[in-house]
């Protein structure tokens, strides 16, 4: 008996790449830091909300490579000559991924009391009605 896999059942044609999309983001495997947010603000729009609390925007970056959205973080450790009797503010990097379906467009980001805000916006696609003729063979 042969297992059928999204990509290979014999209703979805040319769907490979939506198989190969999910184990992207299986793969992609964020911990929990930092915590985010997703929420639709409409019905083509969506906002990602990070908690990104002791990041300046230069310690950001945000990135959109091969339709998967990649946002970075990285403070620079101030602690130089300081004495803490208790860190539970960690000053470390992370890197947290998206990944966006076809036509999902990244517009502007903005920080706003330590929460890093991006908006997506999704085009939506016509609908277009073809008809085929059949030839006699």
């Amino acid at each position: 008996m042969t297992k059928l896999t999204l990509g290979t059942h014999p209703f979805l044609l040319g769907f490979e790449e939506l198989e190969r999309l999910v184990e992207r983001t299986a793969k992609s495997g964020n911990e929990g830091y930092p915590p985010y947010n997703i929420e639709q603000t409409s019905q083509t729009s969506y906002r990602i909300t990070l908690a990104v609390a002791g990041f300046s925007e230069s310690d950001l970056a945000i990135t959109v490579e091969d339709n998967q959205l990649v946002i970075r973080g990285r403070q620079t450790d101030d602690s130089e000559g300081r004495v803490f009797l208790h860190r539970g503010i960690a000053a470390r990097q992370f890197q947290r991924s998206f990944v966006l379906a076809e036509g999902v467009e990244v517009g502007e980001a903005v920080m706003e009391n330590g929460l890093l805000h991006v908006d997506l916006s999704r085009s939506v696609p016509e609908q277009v009605v073809q008809t085929i003729n059949i030839r006699k063979g």
